[in-house]
């Protein structure tokens, strides 16, 4: 691929949203000798293409722990689409449900400015739901998607950690009293999967155990070739009895 602005560095989208304006950049890393695409929150950096085993890890370990074929998944926070890809690619995937709050990260998939172009709006099993995931869990209703025990699993990643929020506002999901009441949205054997950029946090982890009866934490670690030291990311698991 061939950037149409400097060799090194183009944007290639900007765009006001109601939480700030986000930017979709593409950049050739020389360590990797790839081409990166990153995204940022105002001057915030949200997501990079340079290192996706985690969010990966997030559909591929979570939907392993799910017994049964035909699963009906909802994905919280699209990003540049790796958790979504990775459930897509597991075969026991039917239905593949995705909330995202920012319509120009919608966009960049519909018009394939990604890594992975259009294969996930192409995709018929997908549906892209538009809103706040955060508002549509405590409604316990994501559009098509609502009441007990309709989904298989749900896997979010879209705050930071549970401790370091994109907005104020999503600090509620985190307690124990609105993770069980998301549990009651997941079928018998479900399980729900959140992304941490930080270290496991037991606190955490008793607390998924509290809301869905049983609750783990799979730490993933990430080397950074010039960094010297590798970043241990997380990824929670709770699931339902």
């Amino acid at each position: 691929m061939t950037l149409r602005g400097s060799f090194m560095f183009e944007e290639l989208d900007y765009a006001p949203t109601p939480i700030g304006p986000v930017s979709l950049r593409r950049r050739m890393d020389p360590v990797l000798k790839r081409e990166v695409f990153e995204v940022k929150l105002g001057e915030e950096f949200l997501m990079s293409s340079a290192y996706t085993a985690s969010e990966e890890a997030l559909s591929t370990l979570g939907l392993d722990a799910v017994t049964g074929e035909e699963l009906d998944v909802l994905v919280g926070g699209l990003g540049l689409g790796y958790t979504a890809k990775a459930a897509l690619d597991c075969p026991k995937t039917a239905k593949l449900y995705i909330a995202e709050y920012l319509v120009p990260v919608i966009d960049w998939h519909r018009r394939g400015l990604l890594p992975m172009g259009t294969a996930l709006t192409d995709d018929p099993r997908t549906q892209i739901i538009e809103g706040d995931f955060f508002a549509m869990a405590a409604a316990q209703s994501f559009g098509p998607v609502n009441g007990a025990a309709c989904l298989d699993a749900i896997l979010v990643d879209i705050d930071h950690s549970p401790e370091a929020l994109l907005s104020p506002h999503s600090r509620p999901f985190y307690d124990e009293e609105s993770l069980a009441r998301l549990s009651a949205m997941l079928r018998p054997g479900g399980v729900f999967g959140l992304w941490s950029d930080d270290p496991p946090d037991a606190r955490f982890t008793a607390r998924l155990e509290a809301a869905f009866g049983k609750g783990w934490a799979e730490p993933v670690t990430i080397e950074r070739p010039l960094a010297g030291t590798p970043i241990i990311q997380t990824v929670y698991f709770g699931q339902v009895a």
